[in-house]
């Protein structure tokens, strides 16, 4: 990784759908050349993967929930379970296991309130090891910057 990588990885972050052309352009290089770098940094694992970021509320999603949840075990084995248990739930789209007075914070995507309450009652309620349920909701999501822009800033690390 050098700060040509750092600022083709910017470039992806702001537009992934971006012309190699344009982002060559934009990092100083061939396009042939930025091309290989770019594959490269695919290959090594930098670039997992492109999407789209959604218009959840255009799209009928107009809660977002940021759940946190408390086991009564610690155990791999149950960690596991409940992990593959909230794979399978719709509308959970991230599952991090923290620190801190909760094992996982869930951010689940829902149409209303109601379609939350149901999804808490017969779905959350029924995660194996599950003690406790906090939830939070979204009330308005700040703009921040991208994950490139914050890993290697303009003014460097």
């Amino acid at each position: 990784m050098d700060k040509i990588d750092e600022a083709i990885l910017k470039q992806l972050a702001r537009n992934a759908r971006a012309p190699v052309s344009h982002i060559a352009t934009e990092v100083g290089l061939s396009q042939s050349a930025c091309t290989r770098r770019i594959q490269a940094l695919e290959a090594s694992g930098h670039i997992l993967g492109y999407g789209a970021r959604l218009g959840l509320r255009r799209l009928g999603y107009s809660v977002t929930a940021m759940v946190d949840i408390t086991l009564g075990t610690e155990v791999g084995e149950d960690l596991a379970r409940f992990e593959a248990a909230v794979a399978q739930i719709d509308g959970i789209v991230e599952c991090a296991l923290v620190s801190g007075g909760y094992d996982y914070r869930l951010k689940i995507l829902c149409r209303d309130l109601d379609d939350y309450e149901r999804l808490h009652r017969e779905e959350m309620g029924r995660l194996p090891g599950v003690v406790k349920i906090s939830s939070s909701f979204v009330l308005r999501a700040v703009p921040t910057r991208s994950e490139a822009d914050a890993l290697f800033p303009a003014t460097g690390r």
